[in-house]
């Protein structure tokens, strides 16, 4: 008989005076992985990937604020940076009692996952990333180089095609772009994503954080150095068609790490979409071995 699927639940907690939704599965004594999603989705990216490691691990995967089902202040009463979010999040993992984790970092959630390893880098036992960037060899043009622009000079001409990111145009793009098979990919993901950035005052949220997307390159300095120092256990799940952050990105993580293990999946930018039965496998091959 086959066995059941660990429960997950949802839960809503408060860090810092803001509601802060996460999911939880797994025994509250079993090692830690945390998962961090990107842009423009939630922990829904990860529904499905919670119960498959938590008969093994204590699996945690908050909405970061301003995404999903946290909240989401408007701009004039929280500063939307990549600082602020790690705040946020290492909150939660102080307040859940989490003193080491692994870390699962996706898009956005992968500069959220560098800061805090930047912060208490003894407390971070391996990572997994997926389509998570740390290398300017990631980074494709033409998508990059309009972030770019905006960042470096914000007004209506640059603006526009930013505004043009958060459309439902592009949120399905992200999704199906340079996946062999999109049949795989539901389309629940990008309608639900999209009804999420559509809410009232999410798009100054969003472009708050294009604009202080260069924060996180000029920290990468300082990750590289804590890569070689800490030579930290890290797993590259990678969508190699992604035309965001492509394959090179994900071979650059040997830069530092020469023992890093890297996969390329034919998937693009949620190669969980398609590809979520082989990660599975990888990751749990991978935290077998690490965390042993």
């Amino acid at each position: 008989m086959a066995l059941a699927a660990p429960a997950v639940h949802h839960r809503t907690t408060t860090v810092d005076g803001l509601e802060v939704f996460y999911r939880e599965a797994g025994a509250p004594e079993a090692p830690a992985v945390v998962l961090l999603h990107g842009f423009p989705t939630s922990s829904h990216m990860f529904r499905n990937l919670v119960p498959a490691l938590a008969d093994r691990y204590r699996v945690i995967a908050p909405d970061h604020i301003g995404f999903g089902q946290s909240a989401m202040p408007s701009p004039e009463d929280f500063p939307y940076t990549f600082d602020a979010l790690t705040d946020v999040t290492a909150g939660l993992l102080r307040q859940l009692g989490v003193e080491r984790f692994a870390m699962y970092v996706q898009d956005y959630g992968a500069p959220i996952g560098w800061r805090l390893a930047l912060r208490t880098p003894d407390r971070v036992t391996a990572i997994i990333t997926q389509n998570g960037n740390a290398y300017e060899e990631g980074f494709v043009k033409p998508f990059w180089d309009g972030v770019f622009a905006y960042a470096e000079s914000p007004g209506p001409e640059t603006e526009a095609p930013m505004r043009g990111a958060l459309t439902p145009e592009a949120t399905r793009w992200q999704y199906v772009t340079g996946v062999a098979d999109p049949s795989l990919v539901s389309p629940d993901n990008w309608v639900h994503d999209q009804a999420l950035l559509d809410r009232p005052g999410n798009a100054a949220i969003q472009l708050g954080l294009f604009r202080d997307y260069p924060t996180n390159v000029d920290l990468y300095p300082q990750v590289h150095q804590y890569f070689r120092d800490s030579q930290v256990p890290l797993l590259a799940v990678w969508g190699e068609n992604d035309e965001i952050f492509g394959p090179a990105g994900a071979e650059a993580f040997r830069q530092d790490l020469p023992d890093a293990e890297i996969h390329l999946l034919d998937s693009g930018h949620f190669a969980l979409e398609s590809h979520l039965g082989v990660i599975t496998e990888h990751i749990r091959d991978f935290l077998a071995r690490t965390l042993a």
